[in-house]
Order: C-alpha cells, then structure tokens, then sequence
C-alpha cells in the first residue's frame, strides 16, 4: 500500500481532527521502513516491556503496536531483539511513547518504528500493563481498531481504512 500523510490530509480534510486525527510531531524515525500502516493494537506499560514480547510473538499482519509507555525516557521499550520478533510475525510497525534502544540495528529490521528517542537502559521485568485500551499521547487518543499511517511527514490516526 502507497500513501503520503500530506495527500490523506488533503483528501479527507472535511474530516481532520473528527476520524481523522494528526498526531503531534514528536517522535523520531527509526526501522527498516519509512512509511508503514495498519490496524492499532495498544498497549499502557510504564518502564516494564514484558507485554511487549508477548504481543509481538502474536500474529502481526496489518497491525501496528502503539505503546503508551508514559514518555518516560529513564529506559528503552523496545530492542533490536524484539524488533526482530515483530518482523519474524508480520507487524507493519510499532509507535513508541517512550524510548527505544539498539536503534542502529533496528534501522536495518523490514519493520516501521518511531519513538520519542533512544536510551541504552532496559526495562525491569514485572509482566505489568494493560492491552486493548484507549490511550492518549500526542494530542491524539488511539483507539484498538482504528487505522494508523505513518510515513516521513508525520503519523495519522483514523477511525476507518483511509487507502
């Protein structure tokens, strides 16, 4: 699928900041792909990544995994290694609101990634957190279901397939 985020802006302007909702610009780029969508599963951890790897063990075909992860920048919620996991099962790509780590190695990996920055600390392990919820970062709540598409200009967020 060929998208641009400016040319969906264009094309259901009627409906920005209604089901179409642009997220603010505060995330940097990272993985294999420039450009990625797909259906949003979410995930609210706060510097615990265990459900990370336990979601990106599941089927990720046309899903992308956003990660309500507190802004915190104390620590890294995804590796090269669980990057990998999410490749090897299908995932489009992964929103992080929070940090990433081993990013050189994961700008190599067929998979979309943009997160707030990197931190080469790891999580502490405690299986805590909440899947399938609405989560809000970014002036924009992410609802499990909808649509998300991002590329190098920015990341949307709809409620319905927009391509």
């Amino acid at each position: 699928m060929s998208f641009k985020t400016p040319d969906l802006c264009d094309e259901f302007e009627a409906e920005l900041g209604k089901s179409v909702r642009v997220v603010a610009p505060m995330f940097q780029r990272y993985g294999g792909r420039t450009a990625f969508s797909g259906q949003i599963v979410t995930l609210k951890i706060f510097e615990d990544n265990t459900l990370v790897r336990t979601i990106f063990g599941e089927d990720g075909i046309g899903k992308v995994l956003v990660i309500d992860g507190g802004g915190s920048l104390r620590c890294a919620l995804v590796g090269d290694q669980l990057a990998i996991l999410a490749q090897k099962n299908g995932w489009e790509g992964v929103v992080v609101y929070g940090c990433i780590r081993d990013s050189g190695d994961i700008n190599g990996i067929d998979i979309g990634v943009r997160a707030l920055n990197t931190h080469p600390q790891k999580t502490v392990k405690k299986g805590i957190g909440d899947r399938d919820l609405a989560v809000t970062f970014g002036g924009v709540t992410f609802n499990p279901g909808e649509w998300l598409y991002a590329d190098e200009d920015g990341v949307l967020v709809s409620s319905k397939p927009l391509c």
